[in-house]
């Protein structure tokens, strides 16, 4: 008779167990239908690609992701949901107990341009590396660790030779999060150095709107300690990357453009808008966006148009035109709506924002239902003139009223340079 029970309450348990699997499966396709109607199923950037012959559904992922609804279990298998809202914490790969998620980028049908790195993101250029958002890593963490890492290497490869002559043991240009985390491991190990960037402290970061909320997550900065933020906003990270510079007595050469690279027998010659620096290892740290992308639509150069958003607060009873579907272009449509008296049109040529994420997309309908933002998808501008703006919607041509036109479509990947200097890229097509 026991055993009986006993067997009774194995299947029992059994049941429940798959009820609730079930139960989890339905819930997390329910998401999936979600993300496919609003377009988040598409990954822009690098993104977790995981093996379901390898996987075991531990869920470990699940549990390890610092974003919402970005892996799930279907039928006991890791699938992604919302692919575009990953940021590449690389969180869930470091939880797989069996190695069955990898970090990609691209998919097989959509290629990422990405210039080639080794392991130690040493280019395929001796003494030339890549780090931080150029090589592909937005999140600051990644970026923080990649410029630490590379110069961690050239430490280590330099030996006793450093701060030998005359000759920088590594110039650094750019003093963003990559920047400044190679610029410290650089004073850390001892290294003669410069870091350099054409415009301040911050890098893209300082470029965002203010009070724009960041994502970040703990990181270790060598001579300063550990650093533990989740969500902050641009001005109290700025705060704290003078405060790191302050207490390392870092120095930083900012307004310094770098407008050339050659190579040279000890290494290379950096040629900036103030002056030169012989260098034996050279730390690029700089952004993905390089030059604006533009519409190339007549009036485009009047003075009324930018592409970038610092100051919100500047406009007041104004009629505003924003372009673009990405997470910057709905943050400044958003910041720009909240401004007394603003009239707010957000144009994007898509049928859906694919790219943001889901607080903006929770904040840009809300937006949208108060009347402060107009939203004009499968639209094109045709012209920009001095009191207004041409778009076409869906075919149809109409005239807006325009004060000021905020251009957010991105940057062009600086791929002229990185070829000019030599520096392989390559498309990937979900490869690590």
């Amino acid at each position: 008779m026991s055993y009986v029970i006993s067997a009774a309450l194995i299947v029992f348990v059994i049941a429940l167990y798959l009820r609730a699997g079930s139960k989890k499966t339905k819930k997390v396709k329910e998401k999936i239908a979600r993300a496919e109607e609003y377009g988040f199923r598409e990954p822009t950037t690098i993104h977790p690609k995981i093996d379901p012959a390898r996987c075991i559904g531990s869920g470990a992922c699940v549990r390890a992701c610092p974003e919402k609804d970005i892996i799930g279990l279907i039928g006991g298998k890791g699938a992604l949901i919302n692919a575009s809202h990953c940021v590449g914490h690389g969180a869930c790969a470091e939880a797989c107990p069996v190695g069955a998620i990898k970090l990609v980028f691209g998919t097989e049908t959509r290629g990422v341009d990405i210039p080639y790195v080794t392991p130690d993101f040493e280019t395929n250029i001796k003494g030339i590396f890549i780090a931080g958002e150029l090589g592909g890593m937005g999140l600051i963490k990644n970026a923080i660790t990649q410029g630490r890492q590379a110069v961690e290497y050239i430490s280590c490869r330099l030996g006793s030779d450093r701060g030998q002559g005359g000759i920088y043991d590594a110039v650094i240009v750019g003093a963003g999060p990559a920047g400044i985390g190679a610029s410290l491991m650089a004073a850390k190990k001892g290294l003669k150095f410069v870091t350099l960037d054409q415009g301040d402290i911050g890098g893209t970061v300082f470029n965002y709107p203010r009070h724009k909320i960041v994502m970040t997550s703990p990181v270790d900065l060598p001579l300063y300690g550990n650093v533990r933020l989740r969500e902050t906003t641009k001005e109290s990270l700025l705060d704290l990357w003078m405060s790191v510079i302050k207490k390392t007595s870092l120095e930083i050469r900012t307004g310094e453009k770098m407008t050339g690279l050659a190579r040279e027998a000890e290494g290379f010659r950096v040629v900036t808008s103030k002056g030169e620096y012989p260098a034996r290892n050279v730390v690029l740290a700089i952004g993905r966006r390089g030059t604006p992308r533009k519409l190339g639509v007549p009036g485009e150069q009047l003075p009324k148009v930018t592409y970038s958003l610092l100051d919100p607060e500047q406009h007041r009873d104004h009629s505003l035109l924003v372009v673009g579907g990405g997470d910057s272009a709905v943050e400044a449509a958003i910041a720009l709506a909240k401004q007394s008296g603003n009239n707010v049109t957000l144009s994007y040529r898509g049928e859906s924002f694919k790219r943001i994420k889901p607080m903006n997309k929770t904040r840009l309908d809300e937006a949208i239902s108060k009347k402060s933002v107009s939203v004009a998808l499968n639209s094109n501008v045709l012209e920009i003139r001095e009191n207004d703006v041409r778009i076409e919607t869906e075919g149809k041509e109409t005239v807006i009223k325009n004060d000021y036109v905020y251009i957010l479509i991105g940057g062009e990947l600086p791929n002229e340079f990185l070829h000019s200097i030599g520096i392989k890229i390559e498309k990937k097509f979900g490869t690590a």
